[in-house]
């Protein structure tokens, strides 16, 4: 009969065991459960804390960055300032979430850094636009609004990130350039200075009065309200074409003013030389005979017709017509 009991206060004992093992099990549990509790409740209160901040920082940033000289006109370079600082502000804030919830940064940081190493690898195109884009905010040739020139595209800058240069050219086109393609190649920014040079190259004839031709030409550009009088206007010869004497005008005036005063200085170039009485030749083309002398008939006689011509502006087509009738 002892045996029996003795069973039934094992098992009492071992019920008994049992339920200070879980009594203490559900007490971790419970404890482990508060952490968590409190530990999301922290990160929580971080992040917001960290979204808060990231904007402050920024609005910061920029109210400081704005009483710069060198930032003020330069919106470009003042938000990728702001959004550095805001990224920055970020990514501190991520860092205190992992490290509250009990997460090894350390180890996150390696895993990401041979991640980077990898993505880097394989976008190696797409980090070097990134690269010029920061290389073309810190050196600033251009800036938004700023008229260029880059490969033959010409545009005013509408946008300049990370990646592209956005611009719009004259018939209102959105002409994007990678970043990369803009560092390397050829960038002429038209609007970077003042003033610029008008340059006309126009023709004469060879028996024009050349200084008569020169002085109607820098009047003519003298007399625009945009051509500015310091330097003056100048003309004078720079070339013996085939059917022409070339004549340069150069004219200044302001950047914004370029292309306007360009269309009305030649339009009045053209005026006052035609009022002048000066001759702007065409092209001409000389039909050289070869061959036998019966050959070279038709076209002596169409010489000697043109020759005694009242009208010396007759086109050069006439003389072939005129050799194909006879």
């Amino acid at each position: 009969m002892s045996s029996p009991s003795f069973s039934l206060t094992e098992l009492a004992a071992v019920g008994d065991r049992a339920l200070s093992v879980d009594a203490a099990v559900l007490a971790k549990l419970t404890d482990m459960a508060g952490n968590l509790a409190a530990n999301l409740t922290v990160a929580v209160l971080i992040l917001v804390a960290t979204v808060f901040a990231s904007k402050w920082a920024s609005r910061a940033t920029r109210n400081a960055l704005g009483r710069v000289r060198g930032f003020r006109h330069d919106p470009t370079v003042l938000s990728f300032a702001v959004q550095v600082v805001r990224v920055l502000v970020l990514l501190i804030g991520f860092i205190a979430i992992l490290q509250r919830l009990g997460v090894q940064t350390t180890s996150i940081i390696a895993v990401l850094g041979a991640a980077s190493l990898a993505v880097g690898l394989a976008l190696q195109g797409t980090l070097s636009n990134v690269a010029a884009g920061v290389m073309l905010l810190v050196l600033r040739p251009y800036r938004v609004g700023d008229l260029i020139d880059i490969n033959g595209d010409v545009g005013k800058v509408t946008r300049l990130d990370l990646f592209f240069t956005q611009m719009s050219d004259a018939n209102n086109v959105k002409i994007v350039i990678p970043n990369a393609k803009v560092f390397s190649d050829t960038m002429l920014n038209l609007s970077g200075q003042k003033t610029r040079r008008i340059e006309l190259k126009i023709g004469v004839g060879y028996g024009a009065n050349l200084s008569r031709a020169r002085d109607v030409l820098t009047t003519a550009a003298a007399a625009h309200e945009h051509v500015l009088g310091d330097p003056e206007p100048w003309a004078g010869v720079t070339n013996l074409l085939d059917s022409s004497v070339e004549i340069s005008l150069h004219a200044w005036t302001k950047s914004e003013d370029y292309w306007q005063t360009r269309a009305d200085v030649f339009q009045a170039a053209k005026e006052a030389l035609d009022a002048a009485c000066i001759e702007i030749p065409f092209p001409h083309q000389v039909a050289v005979p070869y061959g036998d002398a019966e050959a070279a008939m038709p076209v002596l006689a169409v010489r000697d017709a043109r020759r005694d011509r009242p009208d010396d502006h007759a086109s050069p087509g006439d003389a072939h017509q005129e050799i194909g009738e006879s």
